[in-house]
């Protein structure tokens, strides 16, 4: 692992807190173009929670509930959470293992030296199952994400080649970022995408940046400012894992 002190300019780039949106700030002046200045790879939602956001070798797309549709986005639009980063892998790891995506956790536990750095993933290859999440837009009086996710569109795919994007956040993160593993899911042919449940791997390649520099910019809204971001784990873990 690179010594901190030989440590590159990559860092991790983003907008709002997790926190926030747990408590259903869905909207910001953020734009995908500004976004896409600070990274390559990384995932999101847009405002209203249109939809699930995939960022990949530098175009954005989004996943929407219904029906699973992808499409590209145009960078005046606006979104109130994103992850990204200036993907530049330090290790790369073939695999032909068939991985449930708990042995694919375990297994990436493995290719990260340290419990206390940020890390960035872009898995390539093909799947034997993927499963897949997004949500549709929401309104006024927006409610709580964990009630949201209630409604959520689920999508099953077999035998696709594809990619997952996303990050493993340490623990001291939890009221900022997701801790462990957050990824996405986009289709070779950018057809079928959204937030990763479930999948069960073939053969891939795992590309693994070790990231040591995260900066954030917090929403200026009133509505962010007056908000309480104590936080409330559970309702993380609910948002996160696959409701069956």
């Amino acid at each position: 692992m690179d010594n901190v002190d030989n440590v590159d300019n990559r860092f991790i780039f983003q907008n709002s807190t997790i926190n926030a949106l747990l408590e259903g700030l869905y909207d910001d002046n953020v734009t995908v173009g500004q976004v896409r200045e600070y990274g390559n790879l990384g995932l999101g939602t847009f405002n209203t929670l249109d939809g699930e956001m995939v960022v990949l070798d530098g175009r954005v797309f989004k996943v929407k509930a219904g029906g699973g549709i992808v499409s590209p986005v145009k960078d005046s639009e606006n979104i109130p959470f994103s992850v990204v980063t200036m993907f530049h892998a330090d290790k790369s790891v073939d695999s032909e293992e068939p991985m449930t995506l708990a042995e694919l956790h375990k297994h990436l536990d493995t290719l990260r030296p340290s419990q206390n750095i940020f890390y960035a993933f872009r898995i390539e290859g093909r799947f034997g199952y993927i499963k897949t999440r997004s949500v549709p837009p929401q309104k006024k009086p927006y409610s709580r994400l964990s009630e949201v996710v209630k409604d959520q569109s689920e999508f099953e795919f077999r035998d696709v080649e594809g990619f997952l994007v996303g990050f493993w956040m340490p623990s001291y993160m939890k009221d900022i970022n997701v801790p462990g593993y957050h990824l996405h899911f986009l289709s070779r042919d950018r057809t079928k995408g959204g937030h990763l449940l479930a999948c069960l791997t073939g053969k891939i390649e795992i590309g693994i940046d070790y990231i040591y520099d995260f900066r954030m910019r917090l929403p200026g809204s009133r509505e962010f400012l007056e908000m309480d971001l104590s936080g409330k784990p559970s309702e993380l873990e609910t948002v996160e894992q696959d409701r069956k």
